[in-house]
């Protein structure tokens, strides 16, 4: 576990199976979103994708890029910041057989197999956070949002501000 982010954040970010949302900006100059699996290691985010998808290219030409890990469901928490994206073809297949154990559960169904026979052309996604913000609405919205308790998800240690360069 990283030292400069909190273990209450970094716990979250091991634990949550939720796929990040990453921003980066396209050559026009316009933001674009995407969602990728991911897991957290050592301070830092790991994705994978194909070489040739577009998020490879923006983030090549522009490595700044934002990121948040939330669920959509009520009450609402999770980790957002920015951070530098780095593009290693040497890391790709081992990331996306580690995403698809943390996601679906093993390597050996369909979706696996049919993800790892185009694994010599994955590439992995490497983000390094600069700036993460954490948030939970949990106690905010508790007469509207449904929960059975204090415990019924996880979320993170709310209200972390921290600038890790």
């Amino acid at each position: 576990m990283d030292s400069a982010i909190p273990e209450g954040v970094a716990g979250y970010l091991e634990q949550v199976t939720i796929p990040a949302r990453i921003s980066s900006v396209t050559q026009s100059g316009w933001p674009v979103v995407i969602s990728l699996w991911y897991f957290y290691q050592e301070g830092q985010l790991y994705c994978a994708t194909q070489r040739a998808a577009r998020i490879v290219k923006y983030l090549s030409r522009e490595p700044r890029c934002a990121f948040e890990i939330a669920s959509d469901q009520m009450p609402y928490c999770g980790v957002r910041g920015q951070g530098l994206a780095e593009i290693d073809a040497e890391q790709g297949k081992d990331v996306l057989e580690r995403l698809l154990v943390r996601y679906v559960g093993d390597t050996q169904n369909p979706l696996a197999q049919d993800l790892l026979s185009r694994s010599e052309t994955e590439v992995a996604i490497v983000i390094k956070p600069v700036n993460l913000f954490t948030w939970d609405f949990t106690e905010r919205m508790q007469d509207v949002a449904p929960h059975s308790g204090p415990d019924s998800r996880l979320c993170p240690v709310s209200g972390v501000r921290l600038k890790l360069t």
